[in-house]
């Protein structure tokens, strides 16, 4: 989903209000945008509540998109603002039954197929899951997406220092977790810093 020249024409007739346009910019972006919230967002009937706003959000800003700037890491940056949207809803509805309530339903853990196929390993998926959030995002932006350090720095609107940060502290937390692959961190050891 590079800028290619037919990509923009779709963009920007999306965006001067052509439904056709828009179909086909949904058509080309929901494998990756359904991928990452899929990931990111636990509960399976909200799921789709998520992806239907962010093409909401996504139809009210494509007539601010850069076309000199890559389209890509632009919606996935609208993704994670979506999703981060979503969570503090969620959180601020869970506070409000928790004190009517004494315990919470338990979360269904459920990957899409192609997911687990492009991680290989439902241990470290797992592992994965179990990270917090904001650490979470910056491992499925850099090994899902294959961001660099500097993109996702972009895409979270953080400095790359805190990505770095962050990375360092979910790879340590993995690797101190995981008893059974060593999965290919090693891609970050040799690109440490880039």
């Amino acid at each position: 989903m590079e800028n290619n020249p037919e990509l923009l024409e779709l963009i920007s007739r999306a965006a001067a209000g052509s439904r056709k346009a828009f179909a086909d910019v949904y058509d080309l972006t929901y494998r990756d945008v359904c991928q990452t919230v899929h990931f990111l967002v636990n509960d399976m009937a909200d799921r789709d509540d998520v992806v239907q706003e962010i093409y909401i959000q996504l139809y009210k800003s494509l007539s601010r998109f850069d076309p000199n700037r890559p389209f890509r890491p632009w919606l996935i940056g609208l993704v994670m603002r979506q999703v981060s949207a979503y969570r503090t809803k969620r959180w601020m509805s869970f506070q409000l039954l928790a004190r009517e309530r004494k315990h919470a339903s338990e979360v269904q853990h459920d990957f899409a197929p192609d997911l687990v196929d492009k991680l290989d390993n439902r241990h470290l998926l797992q592992k994965i899951d179990g990270l917090p959030f904001r650490l979470k995002q910056i491992i499925v932006l850099r090994y899902l997406h294959d961001y660099s350090q500097d993109e996702v720095a972009s895409i979270l609107g953080v400095p790359l220092g805190t990505v770095k940060s962050r990375l360092h502290s979910a790879l340590k937390r993995l690797r101190r977790n995981q008893q059974t692959s060593t999965y290919a961190w090693g891609k970050e050891n040799s690109q440490h810093g880039h």
